[in-house]
């Protein structure tokens, strides 16, 4: 049997005359410097605990052979600069930590952190998150998935570029292991309100609570929460479950 061809990667296709195929995401990239530190750690740990991009154009690419043993995978999609990330993967020694995260100081620092926490269960990996989800990972494969402060989009014009739309939502959706949950945390509250009301939409999932979530005690609280707090937003987490 032939092997299957995966579309381009986000940034990497191009049209019939050679252009660059113009792409909805649900990010926006910055700047790729890195400081003294950043770099130092970057090059202590890329080989060990980061996911090449092109690694993903290989066909018989499998996550749990990055991480060179099998255990329940978790993912986070937005690791930022990685409090969280080191945070909960250090509590959790036998879980696969998947952590998808764009900005590369961001993919630094959360090898540095890990590194503080003695986390070695992380591996990062920049290639857009939708995209992998649904070419990189199979159905029923991951037993907890973290969305925490995606980007709000605030704009109405921007609100396509989203990360939980309905779309979305049945894809990481399949991707969960049943019973299996997705947690979500924003200080934006009419984005809270959308990813409620997407989120109850999907006939895959369903809300562990009544509306909003009581805040997670094991998520650590970053300085970007703190700063939302300071900012006079309030914080709403959710958490929906995969049926049975």
């Amino acid at each position: 049997m032939p092997e299957t061809v995966r579309p381009a990667r986000p940034h990497t296709g191009l049209t019939d005359d050679g252009r660059r195929l113009a792409q909805v995401l649900t990010y926006a990239r910055r700047g790729s410097r890195l400081n003294v530190t950043q770099a130092e750690v970057w090059e202590r740990r890329r080989d060990e605990w980061w996911i090449p991009d092109a690694a993903a154009d290989d066909p018989g690419f499998r996550v749990g052979d990055w991480f060179e043993r099998e255990a329940p995978l978790v993912v986070e999609i937005g690791c930022g600069v990685g409090e969280a990330t080191a945070a909960l993967a250090a509590a959790r020694p036998d879980a696969n930590v998947l952590g998808f995260e764009v900005w590369p100081p961001g993919v630094a620092d959360t090898f540095l952190r890990c590194e503080q926490v003695g986390a070695s269960n992380v591996r990062m990996v920049s290639v857009d998150a939708v995209w992998s989800m649904e070419h990189l990972l199979g159905e029923s494969s991951v037993s907890e998935l973290w969305t925490f402060f995606p980007d709000p989009w605030p704009k109405k014009r921007h609100h396509r570029r989203r990360l939980v739309n309905p779309a979305f939502a049945h894809l990481a959706a399949t991707r969960l292991v049943p019973a299996a949950v997705w947690r979500l945390a924003t200080d934006w509250q009419e984005y809270a309100d959308r990813m409620v009301e997407v989120l109850s939409g999907e006939e895959l999932l369903e809300n562990v609570y009544d509306g909003a979530a009581p805040r997670w005690a094991d998520r650590p609280l970053t300085r970007f929460e703190r700063r939302g707090v300071e900012a006079g937003h309030a914080i709403t987490d959710l958490t929906f479950r995969r049926r049975a």
